[in-house]
């Protein structure tokens, strides 16, 4: 699987962090990301990509922001110094304010920047990489909410946001047939970001994000046909 080449978003911690361990465990090569660069840089150093990693270092960190079109483009060419991204897993993603607040007094400002992150930034990353994923009939993941299909009380500004990033990736799937695009909905998982839209709520019950890789993993080795994907239900 050393041919096989990923670039995860958001990669520092939560979802994204063990997707990218699962797929360096698996033979993959990742270019990953993140906004802050002491997270990354330790997120990278456990990947074996730190200081003291040789040459020929199966993870390749680059710190930024996705909304940031040289980040983009910065990331795209380190995935093609390899051949080319046969996968993309667009995670990175922002909640917007905290506690999440109702549509009628949800600030405006802050709505555009959770659109900007969590689904132009998106697109945009996918159209660059699209060149070496259709040429590899690759994947593109759009890590998606069940918030984006139900309409959960308080979770309007970042349930719309992902709702159209579904519907941005279920319009590509129709346009792009060389390539895979799965919306991916990993469930509710105990993250960072899932305790910031719960800020007085004890949410140790929720599962690990790791405890979701081998369904991803599942996922990737099945190679279904593009559509909406519940990890819970592989």
């Amino acid at each position: 699987m050393t041919d096989n080449v990923a670039i995860i978003t958001g990669a520092s911690r939560g979802l994204g962090r063990s997707l990218a361990r699962g797929l360096v465990d698996a033979g993959w090569r990742l270019v990953i990301d993140a906004r802050g660069a002491p997270e990354l840089a330790a997120a990278a150093a456990e990947l074996g990509a730190g200081p003291s990693a040789d040459s020929g270092t199966a993870v390749r960190a680059l710190a930024g922001d996705i909304t940031d079109p040289a980040h983009r483009a910065a990331l795209v060419a380190a995935a093609d110094d390899w051949g080319g991204a046969n996968l993309l897993v667009n995670n990175a993603g922002i909640l917007g304010p905290s506690p999440q607040p109702a549509l009628a007094d949800y600030p405006l400002d802050a709505l555009r920047q959770v659109y900007e992150v969590n689904v132009l930034a998106q697109l945009a990353l996918t159209q660059a990489a699209l060149p070496a994923l259709r040429a590899r009939s690759g994947a593109v993941v759009m890590v998606t909410s069940d918030a984006a299909v139900e309409p959960y009380e308080g979770w309007g500004g970042y349930g719309s946001a992902k709702a159209a990033l579904e519907q941005a990736g279920a319009i590509l799937a129709a346009e792009e047939p060389a390539v895979r695009v799965w919306r991916v909905d990993p469930g509710d998982l105990r993250t960072r970001m899932h305790q910031e839209a719960f800020p007085d709520e004890d949410i140790s019950d929720r599962p690990l994000p790791d405890t979701v890789v081998p369904a991803f993993l599942t996922l990737l080795a099945a190679f279904p046909a593009s559509g909406r994907i519940r990890l819970a239900d592989l």
